[in-house]
């Protein structure tokens, strides 16, 4: 886990975080001053301060930051892409992602801007050239960041929310477990009470007879009576108290009480099961503490029983063996045979119980599945009175993984919109771009009668009259750069033609015009 920060060294970092990203950001601007010839100085300088208020409302107000940017970036160019803005536009639009937690507000900012640079460029530029450029540099420049920063965002939320599922399901599993765990000791307690109280119950017999004998004398047969009535007592009290713990639906025990192993494997044949029991001489249930052979019957009867649900018609196979102060079993049974599939099964605690059970009398359990597909669950139990329980183990659960393998398979599915987007709006614009090509020619030519009517010295305002609303973005090859003080402009001679017609103004007036044609390369 990421260690945790103090809170003055939090505050701090956060006191210092803006006027570090301010001076970092204000390096892109000097050096456009310095190294970049012909960028205007006002709206380059205009950078200082707007990146300080920029950087003050990154946090409330995320696309107004990003917003503040982009007005001298178009004074300075329509293209969008800078020097000076460029840096301060990828990372106000990271910061937009990742602190933004709905997507709707930025889409139509961006939409907003697209929409608006189409009138500036055709307006301004006389061509929609430009409005490609800024589309291309808004989207790897702006739109890229900030879904590089959404992704960011998402990343962190799945990844909490898991946590925290995560945390949910482990400590409903614990409270289950933990239930069950109380559910088997209040069973511990009935099999003590039926085994106590058979022997109370003897216990008052042998001290009935001793009253009624008589050879003993009265004081004897006083002693013996008041005996009986001790055990008696005992046995109804013990009765009470393993009445309150057993729960509404459960009863007492329908099984024998001393039911043994082979006992046992005789039932389950005789319902119908394929059982093979194992079992050394020395194994035998006898001499066995109590706590001991309750666990053994226990092990043998659960294994039996999920054999039968899980894997209905397998042959399982039960092996008892002992080694030193221990006893092993070992119950086997293959994958499920061939055919349909048994009925859904309830349950899924009783082998949290079994593990409870065993570490009550000192062993330990192990289930799991074989390695032929199967499912084996063995014990080791104590053959010697007096031990201890094992320590107690946590449950064991798959819900953590489950959790982070889905919160895993959300962040890629996160980060495959994330890198399908932009390429989805490049191919776009790469057809959009395709169809201009296609269409603009014919937009952008000057009729032959209204070039042949302009004169030099007319003023800017009667030329534009009858000139087409597009221009040509760029002149034909090898045409001349105009000279110090005028701005020309070209329009097509004809859709198929590689000549334009050139235009050049001084201030408001029509300076010249002539057919520029394409020079051929050398």
């Amino acid at each position: 886990m990421t260690p945790r920060i103090p809170p003055d060294r939090r505050r701090l970092r956060a006191a210092l975080a803006g006027p570090v990203l301010w001076l970092a950001l204000c390096g892109a601007p000097v050096l456009a001053l310095e190294a970049v010839p012909g960028s205007p100085v006002g709206a380059t300088a205009a950078a200082f301060p707007l990146l300080a208020v920029a950087v003050l409302v990154r946090g409330r107000w995320p696309l107004v930051a990003l917003a503040l940017p982009v007005a001298p970036s178009l004074a300075i160019t329509l293209d969008l892409f800078t020097v000076a803005y460029s840096p301060a536009l990828a990372v106000f639009g990271y910061l937009a992602g990742v602190r933004m937690p709905r997507a709707r507000p930025a889409l139509w900012c961006f939409a907003g801007l697209a929409a608006g640079a189409l009138p500036l460029t055709a307006v301004v530029g006389r061509t929609v050239w430009p409005w490609f450029s800024f589309l291309l540099t808004l989207l790897i420049n702006v739109v890229l960041p900030w879904l590089l920063g959404r992704y960011r965002r998402q990343y962190a939320e799945l990844v909490r929310t898991g946590w925290q599922l995560a945390a949910r399901m482990e400590r409903e599993t614990r409270a289950v477990a933990e239930r069950t765990r109380l559910r088997e000791r209040t069973r511990i307690a009935g099999d003590m009470h039926d085994s106590l109280g058979h022997d109370l119950a003897l216990i008052a017999l042998r001290a009935g007879a001793l009253e009624l004998a008589p050879e003993l004398s009265a004081e004897h047969r006083a002693a013996a009576g008041e005996l009986r009535a001790a055990a008696g007592s005992a046995t109804e009290r013990l009765a009470e108290i393993i009445g309150v713990l057993r729960t509404d639906d459960e009863g007492a025990p329908r099984l024998p009480a001393g039911e043994s192993v082979p006992r046992l494997v005789e039932r389950a044949r005789a319902s119908g099961m394929t059982v093979t029991l194992e079992q050394s001489d020395d194994a035998a249930g006898d001499g066995l503490p109590a706590m001991t052979g309750h666990a053994l019957h226990r092990v043998v009867q659960e294994s039996l029983t999920n054999a039968a649900k899980h894997a209905p018609g397998a042959a399982v196979r039960v092996r008892i063996t002992r080694e030193a102060e221990e006893l092993a079993v070992t119950v086997t049974h293959p994958a499920r045979p061939a055919g349909p599939a048994p009925a859904p099964v309830s349950g899924g605690s009783g082998l949290v119980g079994l593990d409870e059970r065993v570490r009550l009398a000192g062993g330990a359990l192990r289930a799991g599945p074989a390695p032929d597909g199967g499912f084996t669950v063995s014990a080791r139990l104590p053959t010697s009175g007096g031990t201890s329980p094992a320590p107690l183990r946590g449950p064991e659960t798959t819900a953590t993984g489950r959790e982070l393998a889905h919160a895993r398979q959300q962040v890629r599915r996160r980060l495959r919109q994330t890198l399908a987007v932009p390429f989805a709006l490049l191919a776009a614009l790469v057809v959009l771009m395709g169809l201009c090509h296609l269409l603009t020619p014919s937009w952008t030519v000057l009729e032959r009668q209204s070039y042949d009517r302009l004169r030099p010295g007319d003023a800017r305002s009667r030329v534009e009259s009858v000139l087409p609303f597009l221009a040509l973005d760029a002149p034909p090859d090898g045409t001349p750069p105009p000279p110090p003080g005028r701005s020309c402009v070209y329009y097509g001679v004809s859709p198929d033609s590689a000549a334009a017609y050139e235009l050049c103004f001084a201030g408001d007036r029509l300076a010249t015009k002539r057919v520029a044609r394409e020079r051929p390369r050398r």
